[in-house]
């Protein structure tokens, strides 16, 4: 809330300079706000008295849109890369979604590798999961099991992060 929008009785001021003033009504309040040539902005409503501010409030607004910016450039974004088999894969093509699932970990991210089944291919998915089992200790080296191989509808699938 600011200026005329604050309708408590007394609220307990605090100056430009972050200075004590005391408790005042409002109105006083409002009135060294304006002989100031700044805002009054209640910053603690729930405080006995409410607690407000002179400042410039559209200074102060830009201030939290910058700290709110800065803060989002330093979060880092972990995205989930996902590697589609299917059962019947030969060595060099799994080599190669191999090669690939390295360089996603290489740059951070999580790998999912979901093996497939289509088909006639369901009716020997037991003997498949072998394949993940292959899959997790060639990349041991580099990565470690998030999530165990998981049976999920017509497909099986596991996570990979970054061995750290």
């Amino acid at each position: 809330m600011i200026n005329d929008e604050i309708r408590d009785k007394e609220v307990r001021l605090i100056g430009e300079n972050g200075e004590q003033l005391g408790i005042m009504s409002s109105r006083d309040a409002m009135k060294k706000a304006e002989e100031a040539g700044l805002d009054l902005v209640k910053i603690a409503p729930k405080a006995e008295p409410p607690v407000c501010k002179i400042i410039d409030y559209g200074k102060y607004r830009y201030e939290l849109a910058r700290k709110e910016k800065e803060a989002k450039k330093k979060q880092k974004v972990i995205e989930i890369k996902e590697i589609r088999l299917s059962p019947n894969i030969d060595e060099n093509d799994l080599n190669t979604k191999l090669n690939n699932a390295r360089k996603f970990l290489q740059k951070g991210n999580k790998v999912k590798i979901t093996l497939r089944f289509r088909g006639r291919e369901m009716a020997h998915m037991a003997n498949s999961k072998h394949i993940l089992d292959d899959i997790a200790e060639k990349m041991q080296d580099v990565a470690t099991i998030e999530k165990e191989p998981k049976l999920e509808g017509r497909s099986i699938s596991m996570v990979l992060t970054e061995k750290k």
